[in-house]
């Protein structure tokens, strides 16, 4: 089945409803076509397509809610699923939070998240790229493992009250590991983008293969607190932490770092540097996401930490309710400001620190202060009198985002960032950052 367009796919969630009995009931339809290719010891492993259709049926009667999927759209089968949601409703028990459906948004024009030439990748465009990539490892005598995927999307949303909403999307995302023949260096590099223009995967390459080059003989030291650069692939997995745990409602149950004792908040409170200012926008041009939340909310530019200040946490329409205040969903991505120092400068600044390729393996320690443990890998680096002197054995480390924030000595020039934990994008600085603590030493590469 081929992307819907809007006019398509509004035509099929008409039909849908029309086979409605319920008191209320939604209808979320999404798909997508992708293609990737996938490379391990410099040659391709595999090559593959995938597309996939589905669609949701949210059936009440009163407070009780069935759900039921399917992702055959004749006829019969879109009555059956109907029916089936219906059937699920009249045996569930009440939910004592159920809201009723949203009636028709308005909504702002929909963001660039769609790019016709990200639409057109090809098989060709793949091959293509991934030649380039090798070309370079091996030229290098390295070994180089990739994969790159391309995608194709659409969303939509009707309910019986009226409401109705469409998106559609693209991305190309790349990453790559390069290691030296010998198994001893590691470098890494990821981008993702919604215009496969920004993308060049020989420029990625190298950048990995000089991790992995440089990073050959790496020098064991002491574990302790060092001032460190972190590089945006490593701070995202950190400060997407921060991000994803900004709900009101695990704040004031006493299960957040937003928490305060007697239910209350720190909504307001000043957490971290004055240089810190974090926001999500549908609209900008660089991270452009869409426009509106799964439940049918428009989304909208959004300032969550604004020069260290918690302004704003995320609302369900439930607890928004509850407390008498706007239901802010939660963000797509996010967009941290930075300065105007690149990478080179910002080490160049540095009397002794690391510079840290990427954090991986990240695991919670302590939610309540967003406490978390992982490891570097693929490229960390001793930094003495603003050069790059040697690399250096990866750490474990135990640091909390929040405490991270508080530790700002410079950030850098933002550039889109893509998570190697979620696989979700951010915009962000690099950041030099003092006294972050590693913990032990790792056998990692």
């Amino acid at each position: 089945m081929p992307i819907l367009t809007k006019e398509a796919a509004q035509a099929l969630l008409k039909k849908v409803l029309a086979y409605s009995k319920a008191d209320e009931c939604e209808v979320t339809l999404f798909g997508g076509d992708s293609g990737n290719v996938r490379y391990a010891r410099n040659e391709v492993s595999t090559s593959g397509a995938n597309s996939r259709n589905m669609l949701v049926v949210n059936s009440a009667f009163g407070k009780k809610l069935g759900t039921a999927t399917i992702n055959e759209f004749d006829d019969a089968s879109l009555e059956k699923v109907v029916r089936r949601a219906e059937e699920l409703a009249r045996l569930a028990p009440e939910n004592p939070e159920y809201m009723p459906i949203l009636g028709p948004q308005q909504f702002v024009e929909p963001s660039a998240q769609y790019n016709e030439n990200t639409a057109a990748v090809d098989p060709a465009y793949r091959a293509d790229a991934v030649a380039k990539s090798l070309a370079i490892t091996k030229q290098n005598k390295l070994v180089a493992a990739g994969y790159l995927e391309n995608n194709v999307a659409f969303s939509a949303i009707m309910n019986s009250k009226g409401l109705f909403a469409y998106n559609s999307s693209t991305n190309i995302n790349f990453s790559i590991t390069v290691r030296s023949e010998d198994g001893t260096g590691s470098g890494y590099a990821s981008k993702s983008y919604n215009d496969v223009r920004k993308l060049d995967a020989g420029k990625e390459t190298s950048i990995a293969a000089q991790k992995a080059s440089g990073s050959r003989g790496a020098k064991a030291i002491e574990p302790g607190k060092y001032t460190v650069i972190l590089e945006p692939a490593a701070s995202i997995v950190l400060i997407e932490q921060l991000i994803g745990n900004m709900d009101a409602r695990s704040a004031e149950e006493g299960r957040s770092f937003l928490s305060k004792a007697g239910g209350k908040t720190k909504l307001g409170d000043k957490l971290m540097d004055d240089q810190v200012t974090i926001y999500s926008d549908p609209w900008h041009p660089d991270m452009p996401t869409a426009y509106w939340n799964n439940d049918g909310r428009p989304q909208e530019k959004t300032t969550w930490i604004d020069k260290g200040v918690v302004k704003n946490m995320y609302y369900s329409r439930y607890w928004a309710q509850k407390d008498n205040v706007k239901a802010i969903p939660s963000p797509d991505a996010f967009i941290m400001e930075g300065g105007t120092a690149s990478l080179e400068e910002l080490i160049k600044s540095t009397e002794k620190g690391i510079l840290v390729t990427r954090l991986w393996y990240i695991r919670p320690v302590d939610p309540q202060t967003l406490l978390f443990t992982g490891l570097t890998r693929d490229g960390t680096f001793y930094i003495e009198n603003g050069v790059i002197k040697h690399p250096v054995k990866n750490f474990r480390f135990n640091e909390s985002p929040v405490i991270m924030l508080n530790n700002v000595e410079a950030l850098g020039r933002p550039e889109r960032a893509v998570s190697g934990e979620s696989n979700q994008s951010a915009i962000l600085p690099p950041m030099k950052l003092r006294d972050f603590t590693f913990t032990s030493l790792s056998d990692a590469i």
